[in-house]
């Protein structure tokens, strides 16, 4: 399955007679020639936040006229249960009078529209909250504000950093997978970085520096040491889970991290793009397509675990969301829903939660990281957390 719901298409995308010749491209091509070969995570950097030319900074790519769809626009059950779970987190905190709820990348601010809603249901929560949104997108924000309108307590922040210190539940769904990778290819001489290139018909290709990065090897994961000639491994930076893990960690909290990945730490390459739910080339027009990359979550639990924080899970979505209700709460929806929407609910419920082609019940995974006194968290193995949240629908 692809990743956010894209369906593998072999029909050229509608936008590439129009857009040839991106205007990133062009800068991009003079970046590598003044200044030689680009490593790949500096090229989904610039294609994603360039700031007058990157994917993320100047468009709405959610949704049907977008380029794909995450959980939260595919049904509200998803952000009502995430909200839930915030509850569950927040008793299993004590209850404090103050909880930061922050959103990394909200999207339109559905999920937290959805989530916020729910916990409705909890009045003594509700009044403790303070919302933060992690969010460099300038239309975005202005949907997030339209979404968010009668929400008491609101700010938005460029970075984690930004947001006040104190006691947070942090959601991260489909964060992780735009941050730029870093890739290695395996060749005969040992493990180079690949780069992005001018090739000899003046069109961006994959090439590889030509020295070997020294003891690499020594750094790799156990099940890639073995891999052949030719082998991609790729990895991201621990800055953003570091932080993550540092802030629950130091200030209490935990933090629910939603995304498609492995659980193990491999070799293969995943970096795509997507245009029109679509796959697209990621080397062909860029700044017009959202390029991604799956997330290694074992990469991501051992860098919490490194600096003292409890992992929990991961699991698989489709697991998850039926631990802690899902399939409760599309009932009580569509026992009060016409017979065309309770088609509609069923359909979402399937997608959000089946393990086939076109579901993301296998293919996404949910981790969480916490304080270290938070032994367990609802959905992630601990099936009386998971009562709590399932007896408090609404």
């Amino acid at each position: 399955m692809a990743p956010k719901n894209a369906e593998a298409s072999t029909e050229p995308d509608p936008r590439d007679a129009v857009t040839e010749y991106s205007p990133l491209q062009s800068e991009i091509k003079k970046l590598i020639k003044s200044s030689g070969p680009m490593p790949v995570w500096r090229y989904m950097e610039l294609c994603l936040t360039h700031p007058s030319h990157g994917y993320y900074i100047s468009r709405d790519p959610l949704g049907r006229e977008g380029d794909f769809t995450t959980s939260p626009e595919v049904s509200q059950m998803f952000g009502e249960l995430l909200g839930l779970w915030v509850g569950s987190v927040w008793k299993a905190m004590g209850s404090p009078s103050l909880l930061r709820l922050i959103e990394l990348g909200p999207g339109r601010g559905t999920m937290m529209a959805d989530a916020l809603r729910a916990l409705r249901v909890l009045p003594p929560l509700y009044q403790a909250l303070s919302i933060h949104l992690v969010e460099i997108n300038p239309v975005l924000r202005e949907k997030q504000k339209a979404a968010l309108s009668g929400v008491r307590i609101i700010a938005w922040h460029d970075s984690l950093d930004q947001v006040p210190n104190g006691p947070a539940v942090i959601l991260a769904n489909e964060y992780f997978d735009v941050l730029p990778i870093h890739q290695a290819v395996k060749r005969e001489t040992g493990w180079h970085e690949r780069t992005v290139e001018i090739d000899d018909g003046g069109k961006l290709a994959f090439g590889f520096a030509a020295e070997p990065m020294p003891r690499f090897e020594v750094l790799l994961p156990p099940l890639v040491r073995a891999a052949p000639v030719g082998a991609v491994f790729e990895w991201r930076s621990d800055t953003e889970i570091m932080k993550i893990a540092t802030r629950v960690r130091d200030q209490a909290g935990a933090a629910l991290i939603i995304d498609y990945g492995h659980v193990r730490s491999d070799a293969g390459d995943t970096f795509q793009a997507i245009a029109r739910h679509s796959f697209a080339d990621p080397l062909k027009n860029p700044g017009q397509a959202d390029v991604t990359a799956h997330v290694d979550f074992q990469a991501l639990a051992r860098a919490a675990e490194d600096i003292g924080a409890r992992v929990h899970g991961p699991v698989p979505q489709g697991d998850f969301l039926k631990s802690i209700g899902i399939e409760t709460r599309a009932v009580t929806l569509m026992a009060k829903a016409s017979h065309e929407v309770s088609e509609d609910i069923s359909s979402a419920l399937k997608r959000l939660t089946d393990s086939g082609r076109g579901g993301m019940g296998s293919m996404f995974k949910v981790l969480a990281v916490s304080q270290p006194g938070l032994t367990s968290l609802a959905g992630l193995g601990d099936q009386e957390q998971a009562q709590v949240v399932r007896a408090e629908l609404p």
